[in-house]
């Protein structure tokens, strides 16, 4: 009965485990990012848009909606006016699929910006250089 229930116990263990063992040294390539801008410099360093930049936005959003205020200063002292996901960060960032979603896609996030803005239009050739 023992020998039973150890050969039980082995077989649940390399079930649960068997995705960390088959994915075992698969790195996923990070994903390039084209700016497509010729802006030499992000509304905040690069390090900060990397890790915050849905609290920055979902700050935007609390401060246009809720009290009203567009402007916003970034902490090199750049002043923004008119401040949104459309107007500020799409400007630079115009190709959706080839910025946003690609990091999005490698991180495995689906944010909800898309359920109120509107994506925007890119060229046929755009989105056949990202397949």
């Amino acid at each position: 009965m023992n020998g039973k229930i150890a050969i039980g116990i082995i077989i649940f263990v390399v079930l649960v485990t068997s995705p960390y063992w088959y994915n075992m040294g698969k790195a996923s390539v990070t994903p390039k990012l084209e700016v497509g801008t010729t802006e030499k410099a992000c509304i905040e360093p690069t390090p900060y848009m990397k890790s915050s930049h849905m609290q920055l936005l979902n700050d935007w959003r609390d401060q246009v909606v809720r009290e009203g205020h567009r402007t916003y200063v970034s902490s090199t002292g750049k002043k923004f006016e008119n401040i949104s996901l459309q107007n500020t960060c799409m400007k630079c960032h115009a190709k959706k699929t080839e910025f946003c979603d690609r990091c999005h896609n490698y991180v495995n996030a689906d944010p909800k910006c898309w359920d109120c803005h509107i994506a925007p239009l890119e060229t046929k050739e755009a989105a056949r250089s990202e397949k």
